[in-house]
């Protein structure tokens, strides 16, 4: 609706901040993304869910969940949200049609496959992409390091990559892992990692309005 600014999903956030300026330099035609989502994601609820099943597994208790259909303590849910007839969750819709949109190109294909995992805070996502242009990793890790809001943290050499447990109350979008797709000719993999209690919600929220 005209004169409404949607604050799109903490997921599609970051994986956008991060892929806009490869999308500005060289036209982004597929993207395939794998999320790992913090419980903090769903709310306070899970957050003490996912302590409280800690504790019972810790001191041998039984083990109990209401807030997620499977416990979430040391396990992966590959289920955010509602399955759709399609099979995908709309969390999964979400990213695509919101990428698509934030974006400003329709043709973009995107496949997103979202995983909620036993993390407080912060979102973290493989990324895949697919450039009509071909980028090089130098070439990529200049235009994220000189975008706004995006900081590379990549030497691998070093053992420095993003870290859900080092980004924890942060307002950048991190990115690292930055290689070759070496099974097409021109592709790129990123390690791309934001708390989503901040660039994900409250920081976002702020800085539409800031826009405006």
């Amino acid at each position: 609706h005209k004169g409404l600014i949607a604050n799109p999903n903490c997921s599609t956030i970051q994986m956008v901040v991060a892929l806009k300026p490869l999308h500005d330099a060289a036209r982004i035609k597929r993207i395939v993304v794998t999320t790992f989502q913090s419980v903090s994601g769903t709310g306070k609820e899970a957050m003490d869910e996912l302590t409280n099943q800690t504790r019972q597994l810790l001191g041998f208790g039984e083990v109990k969940h209401e807030v997620y259909p499977h416990q979430i303590a040391f396990n992966c849910l590959p289920h955010i949200d509602e399955f759709l007839a399609s099979g995908y969750t709309k969390e999964e819709m979400k990213m695509l049609n919101e990428t698509r949109k934030i974006m400003d190109d329709p043709s973009i294909q995107v496949t997103a496959t979202t995983v909620r995992v036993p993390v407080f805070v912060c979102h973290a996502e493989s990324v895949n992409i697919e450039t009509e242009k071909k980028l090089t990793v130098p070439e990529a890790r200049a235009l994220l390091a000189a975008a706004p809001g995006v900081q590379v943290y990549d030497d691998p050499q070093r053992n420095l990559y993003p870290l859900q447990l080092d980004v924890a109350g942060t307002d950048a979008v991190y990115v690292g892992r930055i290689r070759e797709d070496e099974s097409i000719p021109k592709g790129l993999n990123l390690w791309v990692v934001a708390d989503n209690l901040r660039k994900g919600a409250a920081l976002n929220a702020v800085q539409i309005a800031e826009a405006l």
